[in-house]
Formats: C-alpha cells, sequence, structure tokens
C-alpha cells in the first residue's frame, strides 16, 4: 500500500555552498556507571545525547522502609498460558499499530496518531499479564494498545480511530481519547498530565469503598501511564504527594522513551533518574527493563500485589524506546540511525521470542509452529477490524451535544440549553440547511 506524497518545498541556495564542511564529531556507545546501575549512552563530542539502557532492575525505597502487615509481594510463576496470552497481546499491539500506520497514510484516519511500535513489554506485561476487566487504566495520547490490553475488542478500538458510530468513544474521541467503562479504560489524555489526577481519583473512589463503605470486593487497582516528558510536569508531583499521604492502590508507570515529543530526556529535566522520585515521597520506586517483558511483568505484579493488599502506590520506570516518530506526522529525523539501529535489536518481541525458544522460558515446551499460529490468527483480527470499521455507520449529528454533562440536565438548566430537545432540533436544522458548511 502506497503512502500519500508529501510535498517538500524547494531548497534555498546556500551561500556557503563553497566553504568547507565541518567535521562532525562521530558518534560513540559508552557504558557510564552510576551508583546503582550501568546506564549505555550515545555521545557525540563528549557531549550525552540519549540514556538508552538499563541493565537489569533497579528498587529504591525511603528510609526505614517496609512493608504494610499483610503485604504479600510472592508472585505466582509464568506458565505457558499466561506467556501465550502475553505473546498474543504483544502481536496484537504491534499489527494493529502497524495497520493504523497504513491506515492513516490512505487518508483514512484523521489528526495526530501516535503509536506504540517497540513498547509492547510494557502494556503486556503489566495490563495484560496482571489487570482484571475491574482494575483501572488512565493512558496518554499513546492509548490504542493501552485499549487492547485491557480488553477492549480491536474493532471497537479501530473503529474510533476511523470516527465511527461503534468506536468504543462512539466515534467522538478519536486516536487520542479512548474510554470504555466496561473494561475500565478511564481515557486516553492529549495533554500531558491531566490523567496523573484522574488515577488518583480513581483510587481514591476504590480506597472510600473499602474503609468507609466497607466493601469486600473493593481492591481494584488504577494505573497511570504517561512518559518521561510528563514526569516534570507538577501534576506529576501533587499526586504523588497525595497518593504517598492516603496510600492509594496506584501505580504510576512511567514509559521512559528517552526523547519527550522530540527532546532527549537528560536536556529536559535536571534529575533523570525518574524512579527516585518515588522514594523521595515515600514509596517504593523502581527502574525496569521496558523491552524485557518478564521484568516488566515482575515489576508491575510486585506493585499491584502492594496496592491491592493495602500497601500503597509504587513509581516504575519503564527504560524503553518507541521505534516511530512522536506521531506519524513526525518524519523522525532528529534521532540518530545508530540509536534507533540499536534498540531495533532489542525489540521486545524478538527477545520474548528468544526466550520462549532457548531462555529461561525453554521449559514450557512452546513450539515456534504456537507462535506463528498465534501471528496469523492476530493478522486476521487486525483485518477484520478494519473491515468493521470501514463498514461502520458514522456518528448521528443529533448526538453532537450528548455525553457532556453526566446528569439531566434540562431541568436545571431550561429550554436554552444545548441538551434540551428543542435547542437541539433547532441546531440539526441548521445543519441540514448547510448553515454550519
Amino acid at each position: 500500500m502506497m503512502a500519500r506524497a508529501v510535498a517538500t518545498p524547494p531548497k534555498k541556495a546556500d551561500a556557503k555552498a563553497d566553504e568547507p564542511k565541518k567535521e562532525m564529531p562521530s558518534w560513540e556507545v559508552k557504558s557510564t556507571q552510576f551508583e546503582d546501575g550501568y546506564v549505555s549512552q550515545f555521545e557525540r563530542g563528549g557531549e550525552l545525547k540519549a540514556t538508552m539502557f538499563r541493565q537489569g532492575t533497579v528498587k529504591a525505597f525511603p528510609e526505614g522502609w517496609k512493608e504494610e502487615e499483610g503485604v504479600d509481594l510472592t508472585l505466582p510463576a509464568l506458565d505457558k498460558p499466561m506467556a501465550l496470552k502475553i505473546y498474543k497481546d504483544m502481536q496484537l499491539g504491534r499489527q494493529f499499530e502497524d495497520m493504523c500506520a497504513q491506515m492513516y497514510y490512505r487518508g483514512k484516519m484523521f489528526g495526530f496518531v501516535h503509536l506504540y511500535n517497540g513498547q509492547e513489554a510494557v502494556s503486556s506485561g503489566c495490563i495484560a499479564a496482571w489487570m482484571d476487566k475491574k482494575d483501572y487504566v488512565v493512558s496518554t495520547y499513546r492509548d490504542h494498545v493501552h485499549a487492547l490490553s485491557k480488553g477492549c475488542s480491536a474493532n471497537a478500538v479501530m473503529a474510533e480511530l476511523f470516527g465511527k458510530a461503534t468506536g468504543v468513544s462512539k466515534g467522538m474521541g478519536g486516536s487520542m481519547h479512548m474510554f470504555d467503562k466496561e473494561h475500565g479504560v478511564l481515557g486516553g489524555f492529549a495533554f500531558i498530565g491531566e490523567g496523573i489526577p484522574v488515577a488518583c481519583g480513581s483510587a481514591f473512589q476504590t480506597l472510600y469503598r473499602k474503609r468507609v463503605l466497607r466493601e469486600e470486593s473493593a481492591n481494584q487497582v488504577t494505573a497511570a501511564f504517561f512518559g518521561d516528558g510528563t514526569a516534570n510536569n507538577g501534576q506529576f508531583f501533587e499526586c504523588l504527594n497525595m497518593a504517598a499521604l492516603w496510600k492509594l492502590p496506584v501505580i504510576f508507570c512511567i514509559e521512559n522513551n528517552g526523547w519527550a515529543i522530540g527532546m532527549a530526556h537528560e536536556r529536559a529535566t535536571s534529575d533523570p533518574v525518574i524512579y527516585r522520585k518515588g522514594p523521595a515521597f515515600n514509596m517504593p520506586g523502581i527502574q525496569v527493563d521496558g523491552n524485557d517483558v518478564l521484568a516488566t511483568r515482575e515489576a508491575f505484579g510486585e506493585a499491584c500485589a502492594r496496592a491491592r493488599t493495602g500497601g500503597g502506590p509504587t513509581v516504575i520506570e519503564f527504560m524503553t524506546y518507541r521505534q516511530r516518530g512522536h506521531s506519524l506526522a513526525d518524519p523522525d529525523e532528529l534521532r540518530d540511525k545508530r540509536e534507533k539501529a540499536w534498540w531495533a535489536e532489542r525489540d521486545p518481541i524478538k527477545r520474548f521470542e528468544k526466550e520462549i525458544a532457548t531462555g529461561s522460558l525453554k521449559g514450557l515446551g512452546i513450539t515456534k509452529e504456537e507462535l506463528k499460529e498465534i501471528e496469523k490468527e492476530i493478522e486476521k483480527v487486525v483485518e477484520d477490524a478494519v473491515e468493521f470499521g470501514e463498514n461502520s455507520p458514522e456518528p448521528d449529528p443529533s448526538q453532537m451535544f450528548d455525553f457532556t454533562f453526566a446528569a439531566p440536565i434540562d431541568a436545571a438548566f431550561g429550554t436554552g440549553h444545548p441538551r434540551h430537545p428543542e435547542y437541539k432540533t433547532s441546531i440539526q436544522y441548521e445543519m441540514e440547511q448547510g448553515l454550519w458548511d
């Protein structure tokens, strides 16, 4: 399938074309030892450009930290059914996003579309591995795969991207605003940081139902996913304070892909090691290889167990990398090709396949044929989702002012309010007469 041609402006004449070009310092990869681990970095001419990779998992706790009584962080071993579930979820995330790119360049999707390629080990190792339908997820504008991992159907997510009435948000949210009450997806949020207070509110209602209303079923966990750029936002710190003060069952999941929108993380923050902000607010902080699904599963599993059993919040920093530009409108020219190649070798799906074939999961007896069958199954799921989205109806214009207020509005505001039938009828008339064209 061919992408749309994009016209490029003619280059201006270079007045200095005859001057000799300056030699740029060469890139090099070096290992720098921090006090708590190794970070491989790309440098150019002695200037740090990007933190690349954290070896292993690092945990930090407040001074004198003790787990709450009754908190058990023992995790069940990964068995074959769960391993296959995680692999299937990773394949779904990758193939779904690849199809989104095709549909976007064919003009089937509009606006900004932010893809998740390369970060699948985070969503699958956290949401698919540990979260139930009753738990809650709060996402960002890069939210398609989080919704899929939480159980939203590929049909409904794709239809939402097509702006159709059968989408998870009835076609009114689009790429950046996936919301599904049934599956506990509390929204993708276009502005960075605005989802974190929503996550704290979600966790608070769980705590209130448990402690005040004495509901035995109130053991839900809320996970807030956001990126390294958001970790400099004030709402993050305010919510860390609130979550620690009230021991909210919330997990702060920072998907540190190193570049925010387009600036290397180290150039945007005074302390680039985000997980250490956990102990500063009296909660555990963990940094984990976000491209290793076994590591993400373990780190999130412990945090989930802590939150479910009254132990309070956790900060987890997942060191990962997006394989595409910030959005599909981003030509991705800021990052060095060698940097991207370095990460491509550490593709999370390939790493998981290697663990299954020759690594720690070899004993599960999963065959290449089983993995290939899953891959083909997901191809069909994604193709069906596209067909479903294309054939679904557009939202009814009469719903333009619906879903804005939670309670009945007519009695409170009278007939002049946009939710009142008479007002909506007049708007419909104006649209039919072409007055809004």
